[in-house]
């Protein structure tokens, strides 16, 4: 552990550093990592234990991936296993195969090409994410890309370190350990299927003390403890806190766990950033830095242009894919567990493993930078205001999210000739809708000031059409809490949807497959041969029976157990009401 004053040194290097770089415009990572070059052994060398600064400050990225594990409830994490495995799988693949050619263009061997290439195709988790969140970007749709690939990167750092005695030279290396792989997917499958009851009881204890700290202390122990947990078994410590997160994401504790976690994660992760400053081997640069530079730029520019690709492949926008392949663009801290790995076996050399190593830190000064380039000459970036202006705010319905269900509602205003105020967060959406002479703003809808700025302290009616569901959730808080005379009509993506905007008290709200699904049910009827008034009356019977327990099961939606049980009763009481119909219709017939 550093002593008191090298703590105080790493703390006002931070402290000047970091804020002059982001008041420049060059992002608090490149602060923190211009810090550490300057106060480590190859700056001012005031601080020489590199090694143990980069052991504590790991614990940064382990609380990162806590925190983001928080965000993803085990559901949104399944609606991301393409991102995972498929563009993940593609993009490692993709940027292994070329970087192993570049290498073995420069003379390397057949084995060394193969190991570097595979090693450099993975990124670092935490430079990619903290930017990424820096720039606001991981709900869109390259940031939850982004995302995806660096968890299967994490998962695939595991099989390379099993691989790596079996490419090696040396007659020590035992091969591959077959019972430690055993034992890896043992406790990981342990974690998944028994710890989500395990740490929601660690927790509540911890609660039932109503002591803050021990909750605090807890969190920590839980987050750590995961980590050191997978981490023993041989997987990564990260993905054992990230796995830690996910498995409390829709547990009553997750709002107050990233409270908690936070400062501890923001500065732990800025000593990370630190630390990785304070290894750059600068000698080594000065040294032979037409190699250095050489596998600096074919690293950066094959990540770029595969990530690029893929992401064109993907359905995403030019520019969308350029930010990922930015952002991905630089080698990862496994890198280093890995290449030791790889000397060990005897794949490397000592001096490939130096060179390597130093290239891979530098990429990640390069990704700030590309960013900052790409920002300066991104045109349609810099020429996009944070939110248009809006000319006229006093119109008595505001519409948030102009996709096609924002669309429907809105041609129904104009052709009533009432005026409506549209706003939707996608230039690409606002600059389509315009090409059809329609009248939309761009803009944020969960921003106060775009709010205001739209008359919602006026409006009579606000019109929630957002089609993602956090956003909607989102923006619902934000204007329930800000603007709580405005009537807000949401629509809701499912049932789960609509009682999260229930909770918040939007009142009136319309599930958008729910009466789309009830009509084809009454064309379903009377293709069949139903009388279409006796088809209307079914489904009318059904949507009233369906919307009334809605609101009778809202106090009770987050039991599943009881859900489910109520879910049956409800099924069966419908049945016994259509029989009824038919019993007195047959007896009226009769």
């Amino acid at each position: 552990m550093p002593g008191f004053e090298q703590s105080m040194l790493l703390l006002l290097a931070a402290v000047i550093l970091v804020p002059l770089a982001a008041r420049l415009g060059l992002g608090a990572v490149l602060g923190y990592l211009v810090a550490g070059v300057i106060v480590g052994p190859w700056g001012f060398g005031v601080i020489g234990q590199v090694e143990e600064i980069l052991h504590v400050a790991e614990f940064g990225v382990i609380l990162l991936l806590f925190v983001i594990g928080l965000e993803l409830r085990p559901t949104r994490l399944w609606a991301l296993r393409k991102a995972i495995f498929g563009f993940g799988s593609a993009q490692v693949l993709g940027s292994a195969l070329l970087l192993m050619g570049f290498s073995l263009l420069i003379g390397q061997p057949l084995t060394t090409a193969a190991v570097v290439g595979l090693v450099l195709a993975l990124s670092s988790t935490a430079f990619a994410l903290q930017l990424i969140a820096e720039r606001g970007e991981m709900t869109s749709r390259w940031g939850r890309s982004a995302f995806g690939t660096l968890l299967f990167q994490d998962l695939a750092a595991v099989p390379l370190l099993a691989l790596l005695p079996l490419l090696g030279t040396r007659t020590d290396t035992a091969g591959v350990d077959w019972p430690q792989i055993l034992l890896s997917v043992g406790v990981l499958l342990a974690v998944l299927f028994g710890g989500r009851f395990v740490l929601r009881q660690v927790l509540r204890v911890a609660a039932r003390s109503h002591v803050r700290e021990i909750l605090t202390a807890t969190a920590l122990l839980v987050a750590f403890g995961m980590a050191f947990l997978l981490g023993a078994a041989g997987l990564s410590m990260a993905l054992g806190a990230f796995i830690a997160g996910v498995l409390l994401a829709d547990s009553e504790f997750r709002h107050q766990l990233e409270a908690d976690i936070e400062p501890f994660k923001g500065l732990l992760l800025g000593l990370f950033f630190i630390a990785v400053g304070m290894s750059l081997n600068v000698g080594l640069v000065a040294s032979d830095t037409g190699s250095v530079l050489l596998l600096i730029a074919a690293i950066v520019v094959i990540k770029i242009a595969v990530l690029f690709l893929l992401g064109r492949w993907n359905g995403l926008a030019p520019r969308e894919s350029l930010k990922l392949g930015i952002a991905l663009s630089q080698g990862g801290e496994f890198a280093f567990v890995l290449f030791s790995a790889a000397l060990a076996a005897g794949v490397m050399s000592a001096e490939q493993v130096e060179l390597h190593s130093v290239a891979v830190s530098l990429s990640m000064v390069v990704t700030p930078l590309l960013f900052i380039a790409f920002d300066r000459f991104d045109r349609q970036s810099a020429e996009k205001p944070e939110f248009d202006q809006i000319e006229d705010d006093n119109t008595p319905v505001i519409i948030v999210g102009f996709g096609r269900f924002g669309q429907v509602v809105a041609r129904i205003l104009s052709a009533m000739k009432i005026p409506f105020t549209a706003l939707d967060a996608s230039p690409q959406q606002v600059d389509f809708v315009r090409e059809y002479g329609n009248e939309i703003y761009y803009g944020d809808g969960s921003r106060i000031d775009l709010l205001e700025a739209a008359g919602a302290h006026r409006a009579k009616i606000l019109v929630l059409a957002i089609d993602d569901v956090e956003s909607s959730v989102t923006a619902a808080t934000v204007i329930r809490s800000h603007f709580p005379a405005l009537q807000v009509f949401a629509r809701a993506r499912n049932r789960k949807h609509a009682y999260r905007l229930m909770d918040l008290g939007v009142q009136v709200i319309r599930r958008e497959t729910f009466l789309s699904a009830a009509d084809m049910g009454r064309s379903v009827l009377e293709h069949l041969g139903i009388e279409p008034g006796q088809a209307r009356a079914a489904v009318k019977r059904f949507t009233e029976h369906d919307e009334r327990h809605l609101n009778l099961y809202h106090s009770m939606h987050n039991d599943e157990e009881k859900m489910r049980e109520l879910a049956k009763e409800g099924a069966r009481e419908l049945e016994e009401m259509f029989a009824r119909d038919a019993s007195e219709m047959t007896h009226t017939n009769a």
